[in-house]
């Protein structure tokens, strides 16, 4: 089974870029659902049908959702309201009906994620296509996993040392332990986290397109958010450049725009490569409709398969960080494109962990247990590579 996740920046066609790729994987023969939690609700309109919060079949093989949060907020509250009864009871409060309720901050992508993973789980489809929408809902989206699992780890140990502080007073209550339910669920929470982000960083799994229109500004973006992915370690199986404008039937007009678009794309495909650039021709009209986006998509993949990895040599999880032995110590490499050195910012948190900050994106790594005894003697720049030397620390190792 295999996901592909579509963004890029707002405007750029990534729902009708999505919604093409799975009309055409879908007609070659892959049971396929395309989902989209965008509140406009563009999914809809581009597929010109209506759609639902529960997979509709547009066509043999392709089905559609659009993820209601709100509703899938009330249905997720339903199955944990039983849990908190005797919370509720010990404190006297009164239960929370889920008609009450707004999702909290960042529930959107907890409940996005939770769908897609339900989906997933399903074995009904061969590729799951979500719209993401603008990127940095897609990063929030990625990268929610490992902060929320990071922040359930630190608040909330496994040896529930902050239950255990609150246990005597309630069975003073007489209520037995209802810190349960909360170190429960949280821990519950943390497991289906774990699962989402295991799925998505496995390149044979899972793959992120980013879609562009060939616009210095928008080439601009479409870097930062491949330094982005990169430092979180998700690949990019390709880039997808919207609305070239071609050569066939210019004007003076349009022939200004072919000769910078040209210019631009170079540019894209050397910086980007080896990652693939597919192209899709500045059409006469928007193509909305099955047929429509079955032709965008056949042009734009030319052939290939649009279900399997394109990327070939591109980023991959297991080549975005790399672990190694030098001649007196170790050193840690992750791959970081299209960055410069006054942009990174390095910061050792404890013993076990190492904070990386590009621009404002920042990513905590947990260390290898040898790491965990080194000291950080420095770091460069090398092939798109940020490599961080460690040497041992002789109070931390046995010596011989």
């Amino acid at each position: 089974m295999r996901c592909v996740l579509f963004s890029g920046k707002g405007g750029v066609g990534t729902t009708t870029v999505a919604a093409a790729t799975a009309t055409l994987a879908a007609q070659r023969g892959n049971r396929t659902l395309v989902m989209s939690a965008d509140p406009a609700r563009g999914l809809a309109a581009v597929l010109d049908h209506p759609l639902a919060d529960v997979p509709v079949e547009i066509e043999s093989g392709l089905f559609a959702q659009q993820v209601d949060i709100q509703r899938a907020f009330e249905d997720q509250w339903q199955v944990l309201r039983g849990s908190f009864g005797r919370l509720w009871e010990a404190t006297g409060t009164e239960p929370i009906d889920a008609g009450e309720l707004m999702p909290l901050p960042g529930a959107e992508e907890v409940l996005t994620l939770l769908q897609l993973l339900d989906q997933i789980r399903s074995g009904a489809y061969d590729v799951v296509v979500l719209d993401t929408g603008p990127v940095a809902q897609l990063l929030r989206l990625l990268t929610l996993p490992e902060t929320l699992s990071w922040y359930l780890r630190r608040m909330i140990p496994v040896d529930y040392r902050i239950a255990h502080l609150l246990r005597p007073s309630s069975r003073i209550l007489g209520r037995g332990d209802v810190t349960e339910p909360l170190t429960g669920a949280a821990t519950r929470l943390r497991e289906i986290m774990n699962e989402v982000r295991e799925v998505l960083l496995d390149p044979s799994r899972s793959s992120v397109r980013l879609v562009l229109t060939p616009e210095s500004v928008v080439v601009g973006q479409t870097r930062g958010a491949l330094t982005a992915l990169a430092l979180h370690g998700f690949g990019v199986d390709a880039v997808v450049a919207n609305r070239v404008h071609t050569q066939a039937g210019a004007d003076a007009w349009r022939a200004g725009w072919v000769a910078v678009h040209r210019e631009q794309l170079l540019d894209v495909e050397v910086s980007f490569a080896p990652i693939p650039v597919l192209r899709a021709a500045y059409r006469a009209g928007e193509p909305i409709g099955l047929e429509e986006l079955a032709a965008f998509a056949a042009a734009a993949y030319s052939g290939l398969d649009p279900v399997a990895v394109l990327g070939g040599g591109g980023l991959t999880g297991s080549e975005a960080l790399r672990v190694e032995r030098t001649g007196d110590g170790f050193s840690l490499s992750l791959s970081l494109p299209f960055v410069e050195r006054s942009e990174i910012d390095l910061a050792r948190i404890g013993d076990d962990e190492l904070m990386v900050s590009v621009g404002l994106q920042r990513r905590l790594f947990s260390l290898p247990s040898a790491l965990r005894r080194c000291d950080v003697r420095g770091a460069v720049l090398r092939d798109d590579r940020l490599v961080i030397s460690f040497v041992p620390n002789p109070d931390f190792w046995v010596r011989t």
